[in-house]
């Protein structure tokens, strides 16, 4: 991924975009949305912590016919009864349906893996039907590497959703205040996070080159390469926001690290930014709305705590930089509040929930603390007849990487000694001249 982009080539064309209506993940038919509660009210508005994209549900496909003469009956068959068990979970509305359809997945994952064996000779056997949740777009597409795209790119979004779920504030039964998450939720969600950047990680690295290019254009936006590594960035921008915001809780951490934490959460976002836009200006949808809205607060945050620790510094030049970095975050943070409204706007709409993390904290400490600065070193800037551009911020090098996610083993069922004896009797079978002349009638 692009570790060392200048924030100077694409700060421009971030700031700049324009507000589009684009897609986010909102899981209403069926199985509820991305809040703290799925529901079945088609016209809920879920509250957005994590970016969710469009979920892909799978559809009944016939495996029956097509995979016959490949595999045994009795394997056709488990495969069959593992795909519809998915497809009948996923119309479930309860919370809990959300660990059994990725238990569902991870026992079909195995079964599936052994169709993509050149021995098996079925990858492009099978016409795979999946659709968007909201029933908008179907793809019908003849390759067991697109089948397997699907499932991993599934346990992603299905892990987001549980992150989401976790950080959305609860509503608490006597009062009208809503609980935040408490330090070991989130942390919980920074593990969930990594986790879901592997699955897209890996996606894009080990699953999409196995495909044409003829099915990578079929595929839905969301699940095509430069939407899937960037969802992976933000996905670590957002688990360190989340461990800015511990940071702030802990009276031991020191501005360097808070620095540090919200300087890399400002790479994973602009990153972010690059692989899905490639630096331009162009419509990335609701995807794009969050990434801007995610860069302008963590750019804030950066220069705040950098402007703190400049002011430290005994030079006047110091304190003068200190001053142009923090009304730069003053700044900055009004045009976030601006492009949440964007992003909260676009189409399917959603609500962002109570501040709280570091956001509740900087969001009344930056102004306080430029306002302060501003009228203590008011001389100096009289002096300097203009206000300074604000220096540039350091770079680190990015802690948090993708979990580490790898294909489980082949089912057994496909190295069998009594297979290859069934598979040479279904080859013999079709070979036979009698059944190549009713094969030619029909």
């Amino acid at each position: 991924m692009h570790q060392n982009i200048s924030f100077s080539l694409l700060t421009s064309s971030l700031e700049g975009m324009v507000d589009k209506s684009g897609l986010i993940f909102l899981i209403k038919k069926k199985m509820g949305c991305t809040s703290s509660k799925l529901q079945k009210k088609k016209m809920n508005i879920s509250e957005v912590v994590v970016f969710v994209p469009t979920l892909q549900i799978p559809v009944p496909s016939d495996l029956l016919k097509p995979l016959k003469g490949f595999i045994p009956k009795d394997l056709i068959d488990r495969l069959v009864s593992l795909r519809n068990r998915i497809i009948l979970l996923s119309e479930d509305t309860d919370v809990s349906a959300i660990s059994e359809i990725k238990q569902g997945l991870e026992e079909y994952l195995p079964v599936l893996l052994g169709l993509t064996t050149k021995d098996c000779g079925a990858l492009e056997a099978v016409q795979f039907k999946w659709r968007t949740l909201d029933g908008r777009q179907e793809i019908c597409v003849s390759n067991s590497w697109f089948e397997v795209l699907s499932v991993v790119y599934m346990l992603a979004v299905l892990t987001l959703v549980e992150a989401n779920i976790l950080l959305v504030p609860k509503h608490c039964a006597n009062s009208s205040e809503r609980i935040v998450s408490t330090a070991d939720c989130q942390r919980d969600a920074i593990d969930l996070l990594l986790k879901a950047s592997g699955y897209l990680d890996f996606c894009v690295k080990n699953i999409l080159p196995k495909l044409s290019s003829e099915i990578k254009n079929k595929l839905h936006k969301d699940m095509r390469e430069g939407a899937l590594e960037a969802l992976s960035l933000q996905v670590l921008g957002q688990g360190t926001e989340l461990q800015l915001g511990l940071a702030i809780e802990n009276q031991k951490a020191t501005l360097s690290v808070k620095r540090r934490l919200a300087c890399e959460q400002l790479t994973y976002f602009t990153q972010a930014h690059y692989a899905l836009t490639g630096g331009k200006e162009s419509d990335g949808g609701k995807q794009s709305l969050f990434i801007k809205y995610k860069f302008l607060q963590s750019k804030a945050a950066a220069y705040f705590y950098h402007g703190i620790i400049l002011d430290k510094g005994s030079e006047p030049m110091s304190h003068i930089q200190a001053v142009c970095s923090l009304v730069a975050a003053e700044e900055l943070l009004t045009e976030s509040r601006k492009a949440c409204l964007g992003f909260c706007l676009a189409a399917p709409v959603n609500r962002a929930p109570p501040l709280w993390g570091a956001m509740k904290h900087l969001q009344q400490k930056i102004p306080d603390t430029a306002s302060k600065k501003s009228q203590m070193y008011g001389y100096l800037l009289d002096q300097e007849k203009d206000l300074q551009p604000p220096p540039e911020l350091p770079e680190f090098q990015l802690s948090l990487r993708p979990d580490d996610y790898m294909f489980p083993e082949i089912d057994t069922a496909f190295t069998k000694e009594k297979w290859e004896i069934q598979g040479q009797l279904l080859k013999e079978h079709l070979d036979d001249p009698e059944v190549e002349i009713i094969g030619t009638k029909s």
